[in-house]
């Protein structure tokens, strides 16, 4: 059986990561940064095919254990970079993690025989820092997609900083080896809406969706969402993990960074449709995503159905 390593694993997204890879019949290598707490990955124990799963401890920014875990991997799906809102320090919190999490990543990647194929799940901040917001370079009716020139502002939450140059990153290595025995695949999700598969209590996605549910405002960042109604990018978590199983099984892909996005709505609709009523206005197409529809076969759901999933 080809074995697969995922990094992040037990995460909202990881956790439809591992269950598609599972589903395909692969052996899954699952990271946990603790295995301790078992309350952070024992919904993977209970996957079907699960006799294929093998959960490991590993911390990414210890190399040799990096370097172990990758070992014996014909695919690897790197998701485990933190995503969080509130932080007190963005550098230690978010930059370093993410950016030297990434250079690590590659540098051992690069020495291992046996890897075929590498999808980093990077973020809709590797195409706008901004998001929600617009980039400001663009007009109101304009669309953003893989053709975009990237947009990235100083003023941006640490978070989306971080994805962009980690992105970034990326896409140099790319340029500066041209001969690699394995190729590299990005995918960058918007706004990731969907039911959790496990009771972890740190999801921000799923806390996000809970704040959008209940108009909730922790901070004046969310709340300058409610204030002028902005319009939110969607896409369901399960077509995440379609993309990446897609992404991660299809050659001729090295290099590209696939777009993954539904439908746009306003948060006041958005807010609607968590609580199971019709949405008010229409959506819009604010993130094209021709590419990852054409070459990956994506037919994304539309927003109302992972919004009705959260409390499902």
């Amino acid at each position: 059986m080809r074995k697969v390593g995922i990094i992040g694993a037990s995460g909202f997204i990881g956790s439809y990561n591992t269950k598609k890879f599972l589903e395909e019949g692969y052996k899954v290598k699952a990271s946990t940064t603790d295995l301790s707490r078992e309350e952070k990955y024992e919904h993977l124990e209970s996957l079907p095919k699960a006799d294929n799963l093998e959960i490991v401890e590993m911390n990414v920014a210890n190399k040799d254990e990096l370097k172990s875990f990758l070992e014996g991997c014909n695919i690897v799906i790197h998701g485990g970079t933190p995503f969080q809102l509130d932080v007190k320090d963005p550098k230690a919190e978010l930059l370093d993690p993410t950016i030297e999490g990434t250079k690590n990543f590659l540098e051992i990647v690069q020495r291992l025989p046996g890897i075929e194929k590498v999808v980093f799940i990077a973020s809709v901040a590797a195409y706008n820092t901004n998001f929600p917001l617009l980039p400001s370079n663009i007009g109101q009716d304009e669309s953003i997609t893989e053709n975009s020139t990237p947009f990235r502002s100083d003023d941006s939450h640490p978070y989306a900083q971080a994805k962009f140059i980690a992105n970034q990153t990326v896409e140099k290595f790319i340029d500066e080896h041209l001969y690699l025995n394995f190729e590299i695949t990005s995918v960058s999700p918007v706004g990731v809406m969907g039911k959790a598969m496990s009771q972890r209590e740190d999801s921000t996605s799923m806390g996000l969706q809970f704040l959008f549910k209940n108009r909730i405002a922790p901070n004046p960042f969310i709340q300058m969402f409610y204030d002028k109604n902005i319009y939110f990018a969607v896409v369901d978590v399960e077509d995440i993990a379609d993309a990446v199983y897609k992404a991660a099984t299809t050659k001729g892909t090295h290099g590209k960074n696939y777009l993954l996005s539904s439908e746009s709505y306003r948060v006041s609709d958005i807010s609607l449709m968590l609580n199971d009523r019709e949405p008010e206005g229409k959506a819009k197409i604010i993130y094209r995503c021709d590419l990852a529809k054409k070459e990956l076969g994506i037919n994304f759901k539309p927003a109302k159905m992972p919004l009705n999933k959260f409390s499902a």
